[in-house]
């Protein structure tokens, strides 16, 4: 009898631990992104908050089957946790109330897009010209695509005869593929001569315009960029070129950033875009081969005349990045949306300038060529 209370004494102290790790753990996480720093230490537990989310939630509730000292002050530190998360984040799901909006008959028929990080490394390259062939998009962007992508994908030429390659072996390029008539295009250099993005202005065969952006800045984390500095800095350039076209617009690609960190905060108000995400899903595209630490770093924004019809993940072809689909329409004369863009002001101006500098500031000394580990 005595050796049984002792072992469950043993079993409620290791519990207690074992909450008490997690609690610390959990408060941690959530303070680091408040820290002005762009060290990656500070910046990555931005892309896990739907996961510290509902982990603060499980263990609020685990501490219920257990006894401790000071019971309601962890109880209530990790409720806090829970909300203070969940009131960021209730943002980008259903329950957040956004209007919907029918075409018109003033507006353009419907268009679609794949953006597909296809790993560099990935040589499954039929998996995606099986896909492009499914779901038939009028335009896709490839990202870490390199010459052996640029050869594989000579197939789909004959149905996407416009084109903008952007061939790198640093995984870093970019191709970009379309039906519609590319009128201009352009790859910008914005931060370092081997981070990329493509500038590409389109006609549709209904005679409306608009441009596609694709972007794809380095993450910061322990084994690419010790510091954010050159993915704020690019995303940022990416915002303030976007304020100087005067056209329907599209931003899209692999952010590696999260919607609701700081820096996408301030790309969206200084670019004066909207996020398609607000009021519909995550959209979660990383790692694709982990759904429970699946983070939603494939991004996109538009202006206040593109209208999102539906925005999704497609399956897995072999990459680490689940691809992004978007059914989109453009109408010129619908001006709902217009709530939804927030401008930045004059002291968030000042520091997006301040950010852009440090990252062409920045040297990110990667290889020329990359080879997979």
């Amino acid at each position: 009898m005595y050796q049984n209370i002792l072992h469950l004494l043993v079993i409620l102290k290791n519990m207690w631990e074992v909450y008490f790790i997690f609690v610390a753990l959990l408060l941690i996480l959530t303070v680091l992104p408040k820290i002005p720093s762009s060290h990656w230490i500070f910046r990555v537990p931005d892309f896990g908050k739907i996961q510290i989310t509902y982990i603060s939630l499980i263990v609020f509730v685990f501490g219920f089957f257990i006894s401790f000292k000071h019971f309601w002050y962890y109880q209530g530190l990790l409720l806090a946790i829970f909300i203070y998360h969940g009131i960021i984040l209730i943002r980008y799901t259903p329950l957040y109330p956004v209007k919907k909006h029918p075409q018109s008959k003033n507006s353009s028929e419907k268009y679609h897009f794949i953006s597909a990080n296809v790993y560099q490394f990935n040589k499954d390259y039929n998996q995606f010209i099986n896909l492009i062939n499914k779901n038939k998009p009028e335009i896709f962007l490839t990202m870490e695509s390199n010459s052996d992508w640029e050869k594989a994908l000579q197939v789909l030429e004959k149905d996407y005869p416009y084109q903008h390659k952007v061939t790198l072996e640093n995984t870093y390029g970019m191709h970009f593929y379309s039906k519609m008539e590319i009128e201009e295009s352009k790859t910008h250099f914005f931060v370092a001569d081997d981070i990329p993005s493509i500038e590409a202005h389109l006609k549709t065969k209904d005679g409306f315009r608009f441009v596609f952006f694709g972007v794809h800045p380095p993450p910061p984390s322990p084994t690419e960029e010790e510091t954010s500095k050159e993915r704020d800095g690019d995303l940022l350039s990416t915002a303030k070129r976007v304020q100087e076209i005067k056209k329907p617009l599209i931003v899209v690609g692999d952010f590696n950033n999260v919607a609701w960190s700081k820096s996408s905060i301030l790309f969206r108000k200084t670019s004066h875009l909207i996020d398609p995400r607000v009021g519909h899903s995550f959209v979660s595209t990383f790692h694709a081969k982990y759904r429970l630490f699946r983070f939603p770093i494939d991004l996109m924004f538009h202006s206040e005349d593109i209208f999102i019809k539906d925005l999704k993940t497609l399956e897995n072809f072999g990459s680490d990045h689940l691809p992004v689909y978007c059914e989109f329409f453009i109408d010129h004369h619908n001006d709902d949306q217009e709530k939804r863009v927030e401008e930045a002001d004059s002291e968030e101006i000042e520091e997006a300038e301040e950010i852009i500098e440090e990252g062409k500031e920045e040297d990110g000394e990667r290889d020329a060529i990359v080879k997979e580990d």
